[in-house]
């Protein structure tokens, strides 16, 4: 069995690895798994749009998959959580999909979409969290 190796994503990763303890990635053989993406910037900073929100957390999967040396186009399973209530069900869902689309093409991973009530910052609407086989 080959050893875990762990990663830290320039910038957020670093912040947190030194303020909570906790990496962004581990690699085991060609398996990655990533701890959740907000849709933060480095200074941990929130777009007040829900969908530039949405976009960012799925660009910090892509930063944070690089570091372990993977992309979307690895992924094999998806775990989301959001912060809504029924009225914002739709635009989560439909800037979810558009995402995945894009990012991964015709190549559909397994889901797990969860309804919160709070994430890791009170400003967080959305994080995202994958596996991926390299």
């Amino acid at each position: 069995m080959s050893e875990p190796e762990f990663f830290v994503t320039p910038g957020y990763g670093e912040t947190m690895l030194a303020g909570r303890h906790y990496s962004q990635a581990v690699r085991v053989g060609n398996r990655v798994e990533i701890s959740g993406q907000g849709g933060w910037s480095d200074s941990f900073e929130f777009p007040a749009d829900l969908e530039a929100e949405i976009v960012q957390a799925f660009g910090n999967v892509a930063r944070t998959l690089a570091q372990a040396g993977a992309t979307w186009a690895d992924v094999i399973s998806v775990d989301s959580f959001h912060v809504l209530g029924a009225a914002d069900f739709e635009s989560h869902n439909r800037i979810m999909v558009e995402q995945f689309a894009q990012r991964m093409g015709d190549r559909a991973p397994i889901w797990t979409e969860l309804g919160v009530a709070a994430l890791g910052d009170p400003a967080m609407r959305i994080e995202i969290r994958v596996a991926a086989v390299i």
